[in-house]
């Protein structure tokens, strides 16, 4: 004899209020899978032109939420070497504050939209110790937020427009950026970044290792893009007529010949970035230059970058390989300290700045 069927479960009551319900209160919350907003109306289609006749206004909520993936890039701020460098050539230049703080903000919207960029380009996971922007974000929003900082720290300019000298007539030759516009000179440095990068990235996707020479242009355009954008914007407002650029070009070098080091050499940097991740990113970085070029018989390193090695054993031993039998660290060491004794001599030669002098010491290894 079959079981009997379950008795039927009694009707519950519908809730008070609900999503269809007449007494439902449109939630705030932004996180609510709930469409937020009015009704559509027909009217509204109206008069299109009268209601529209100019740019579509910006809402503040909306705004920050566009936002949110720079805010949370500058969250984790790094050691802002970019403003210190800013404050010690003002000890030269002598820009206004106010104009001051201007070229701060823009260089420093430049430099993170930079990095969120960059992050997507060699597919980091950390940046300062922290999940990569687009590892929260996604990579589309992370693109088109860094694209439009790109063009907010334009509207920025505006600010410096007033004090912005122009050259005169019988201007100095050797000082070409006297004669650009605030806009002409943000673009040309926008341009080199693009260009040291795309470098970059061209060398590590076709496996093809630059020359020392190559290496220093890449450079020049990919790291001193930003170095010489501040101090150019900071020449612009300034009365004095002295070229620092020289100077920007070598600090510049040998910040990043020195980044690389640290990046396969001190414990900081994989605590901030991850163990020796330049390789894994397949990057030329100048000790891998010199590795690869000192004995091209060997195909070590190159076989290393290819692989893309996130294990750190690969990495160690590629490591070693350039520590031992290429010597490329102590080569590194010995460039930077040649480096860093022309940057004094040139400092000195200017007028000294102590500031600047700090950030030598710093860079020091």
């Amino acid at each position: 004899m079959p079981s009997p069927l379950p008795p039927l479960a009694h009707p519950q009551p519908k809730p008070k209020s609900g999503p269809l319900s007449p007494n439902h209160t449109r939630t705030t919350d932004p996180f609510s899978p709930l469409i937020n907003g009015t009704s559509p109306d027909p009217a509204q289609w109206d008069n299109f032109l009268s209601r529209y006749s100019g740019a579509p206004p910006s809402e503040q909520g909306m705004e920050s939420s566009l936002m949110e993936p720079f805010t949370y890039t500058i969250s984790h701020p790094g050691k802002d070497i970019r403003r210190t460098l800013i404050a010690a050539f003002n000890r030269w230049l002598n820009v206004p504050e106010d104009k001051l703080d201007v070229i701060s903000s823009v260089v420093n919207m430049l430099h993170n939209a930079s990095l969120m960029m960059d992050d997507v380009e060699d597919d980091s996971a950390l940046r300062r110790g922290f999940p990569v922007t687009h590892k929260i974000y996604g990579i589309p929003q992370t693109i088109n937020t860094a694209n439009l900082v790109y063009f907010l720290a334009y509207q920025e300019l505006f600010a410096l427009r007033d004090g912005h000298r122009p050259a005169s007539p019988d201007a100095p030759s050797s000082s070409p950026t006297r004669s650009m516009g605030l806009d002409e000179l943000v673009t040309e440095e926008l341009i080199n970044l693009h260009r040291g990068q795309g470098l970059d990235l061209f060398w590590r996707d076709s496996l093809i290792c630059p020359t020392e020479d190559e290496y220093v242009s890449m450079v020049l355009n990919k790291t001193g893009g930003l170095f010489r954008l501040a101090v150019k914007l900071m020449m612009a407002c300034s009365a004095s007529d002295i070229d620092y650029v020289p100077l920007v070009n070598l600090i510049s070098v040998l910040f990043q010949i020195r980044d690389d080091y640290a990046n396969l050499e001190m414990k900081e940097y994989s605590e901030n970035k991850g163990f020796a991740e330049d390789l894994t990113e397949g990057k030329f970085s100048f000790i891998v230059v010199h590795s690869v070029r000192a004995d091209t018989s060997n195909r070590v390193v190159l076989n290393v970058l290819q692989k893309r090695p996130s294990t750190p054993s690969t990495k160690k031993y590629a490591i070693e390989y350039m520590r031992d039998r290429t010597h490329s660290f102590e080569y590194a060491v010995g460039v930077l300290r040649n480096l860093d004794v022309q940057a004094r001599a040139e400092i000195e030669r200017l007028g000294g700045n102590p500031v600047l002098v700090g950030i030598l010491d710093m860079l020091k290894v």
